[in-house]
């Protein structure tokens, strides 16, 4: 007689020294039973797999350890001490799809409605692309409505278009419920590996299973394994020096497959790899997680397609979608708020990523540490700040939206590429402070826009290169310049009252680096004052050059506007400017393609 809590006492399970295995296996099998509580320490020697639902087991704080368990099956993160798993039917459907299935839709076309029903739970997948692993869905998922004779909506909207011809597969799942589990540490098995090693909890075909407080050392696989998971909570739980960080999916706290509604809070590790990974997964909230001793990362996602994911208030190193092209390395819909970390690199099919209030410092002794690193598919950074490395590079172009520095800081060392080749996008910096410029390179291909932000050179440093066209308005040039290094054309437009200060050691705010291509720069409005006598405002001496300033303000220094630079496809038109102690070291004779009178010309 009982009133459905159980006890490991009731089984002559008094402390670590009498194996739990056939208590637990008794209390999980009893259908009658829906809490089983520990009161004392507790040892397991074998791997339990269970298919039960409505069942809470708290562990009361107690230490569970595995002293002489079993060998695992290789390379099965599954083999947990307790791992819940659902049940797979045997009926599986397939449906070539006829129409577009688009993103953010929960309406699914089928081959025939009436085979389902409102309620049950089916395993979709679609058939691969060209990776290996390379699918956009795969999630557990309820049917809520039958829509017609050939759709049905699901409790998931999309993350990813599908155009006709893919294949989707409906798998009845009869789903693990309820199934929570709370309140334990667990010591594995100090130097374990695949086979030798330990760790508590692993759910697969999961609904509303919980965990809570469970606290982990010398774990190999995932402390908390899920895969096929929908509507979860993982909260205040721990771990601590794993037996492994280097073995592909060893020592993480959680790791999410194919997972949707996950909610992840009040986490930590220690000397871990992974925090938490989202493979494969959607709608997750990660918040008020924190990991040192983070060299391994974090926060991950693997790119296996894994979309609207939103980390709070955390701590950590985070890379997003970087396991590589046989999963897919992509993502979409990402916002981090309020995070530090040592590194942050989303490089790859990252679309429309956000980060606010996102600091990445530098570590000593990491390799890479302070870098901020991102995709040109829609990324928007506000208020972030990194103190060695800014790289914007493009791998994907899905996105609608704009590319946006808004109100960040940056310290750069370098010379690097802050701008790679492959940005086709444009990409608007505004509010933003670069410091530490030294010959950093913008090689993107498409419009970069600085709107009142600060560039700093460092001391005697190299001008900006540029390759594509600049427009800069407000804000201020201090000890640095644009120099332009593409060999197509260029189209450079600085005005707003944009100020320029001090000096460079190319001698000159705006140059360029060869005579290829033609460029067009309008300097109307700037106010530029030279650091010393031989620091040139511009200094243009060959190639097919376009130049315009009207009001702006020029003192001390140079102008150097070569005549072998105002050919027959160039003109020249300098005009109601402001000119204080400025040397015209070289000016075209005026005609019809060249003016530069009109100007007030005033001793240093």
């Amino acid at each position: 007689m009982h009133a459905g809590v159980g006890d490991f006492r009731w089984f002559g399970v008094f402390g670590s020294d009498t194996d739990a295995d056939d208590a637990l296996d008794a209390l999980v099998g009893d259908a009658s039973i829906h809490r089983i509580e520990a009161h004392t320490e507790l040892n397991f020697t074998r791997r339990h797999r269970f298919t039960r639902s409505d069942l809470e087991l708290d562990f009361g704080g107690n230490l569970v350890t595995t002293e002489g368990i079993e060998d695992a099956p290789e390379n099965d993160p599954f083999a947990a001490v307790m791992f819940f798993r659902g049940t797979v039917s045997d009926d599986v459907r397939e449906n070539t799809l006829v129409e577009t299935m688009p993103d953010l839709l929960d309406v699914w076309e089928v081959a025939d409605a009436s085979q389902y029903a409102v309620g049950e739970w089916y395993a979709l997948e679609v058939d691969a692309l060209t990776g290996r692993w390379e699918r956009e869905v795969q999630r557990l998922v309820e049917i809520t409505q039958i829509v017609d004779g050939t759709h049905v909506r699901v409790n998931y909207k999309n993350g990813w278009d599908l155009e006709p011809g893919r294949t989707l597969t409906w798998t009845r799942i009869d789903p693990v419920r309820n199934v929570h589990i709370r309140n334990m540490r667990f010591a594995g098995v100090a130097d374990g590996d695949q086979v030798t090693g330990s760790h508590p909890i692993a759910y697969e075909y999961a609904v509303s299973c919980d965990v809570s407080a469970v606290h982990a050392t010398g774990t190999f696989w995932p402390v908390v394994m899920r895969r096929w998971c929908t509507h979860f909570r993982t909260a205040q739980c721990s771990l601590a020096n794993p037996a492994s960080v280097t073995w592909g999916g060893a020592g993480y706290l959680t790791q999410q497959i194919y997972c949707l509604y996950g909610h992840v809070a009040d986490c930590h590790t220690a000397n871990a790899r992974h925090l938490n990974d989202w493979t494969a997964s959607a709608y997750g909230y990660v918040e008020n997680c924190h990991g040192d001793g983070d060299d391994q990362g974090p926060f991950v996602t693997h790119g296996q397609y894994e979309h609207d994911l939103v980390y709070t208030g955390n701590s950590g190193l985070m890379t997003f979608a970087n396991s590589g092209a046989a999963w897919g390395s992509a993502a979409k819909r990402i916002s981090v708020r309020k995070h530090v970390c040592s590194w942050f690199v989303a490089r790859v099919r990252i679309t429309d990523l956000t980060l606010e209030d996102v600091q990445v410092i530098g570590k000593a002794g990491l390799s890479g540490s302070g870098m901020l690193w991102v995709n040109a598919d829609g990324v928007q950074l506000r208020g972030c700040q990194a103190d060695d490395t800014l790289i914007v590079s493009q791998s994907s172009s899905l996105s609608g939206r704009a590319n946006i520095i808004d109100g960040c800081h940056f310290r750069l060392s370098g010379p690097s590429e802050v701008v790679r080749g492959d940005v086709e996008a444009d990409l608007h910096i505004v509010r933003t402070t670069l410091r530490g410029l030294d010959g950093h390179r913008f090689n993107g291909t498409g419009t970069l826009r600085f709107t009142d932000s600060t560039l700093v050179g460092a001391d005697e440093a190299a001008p900006i290169a540029v390759a594509g066209d600049v427009h800069i308005s407000g804000g201020e040039l201090r000890d640095t310049g644009v120099r332009v290094a593409g060999t197509g054309d260029a189209d450079v437009r600085v005005g707003g009252g944009c100020t320029i200060t001090g000096s460079n050691s190319a001698g000159a705010f705006f140059s360029r680096e060869s005579a290829g291509g033609v460029l067009a720069l309008d300097l109307s409005g700037v106010t530029s004052t030279a650091g010393d006598a031989d620091m040139a405002h511009v200094d243009l001496d060959a190639g097919t050059n376009r130049y315009s300033c009207v009001s702006a303000t020029f003192t001390d220094g140079r102008l150097r506007l070569a005549p072998d630079a105002f050919g027959d496809d160039s003109y020249l038109l300098h005009t109601q400017n402001v000119e204080r102690g400025v040397d015209r070291v070289a000016m075209p004779d005026e005609g019809e393609r060249v003016q530069h009178g009109a100007n007030l010309v005033l001793p240093g």
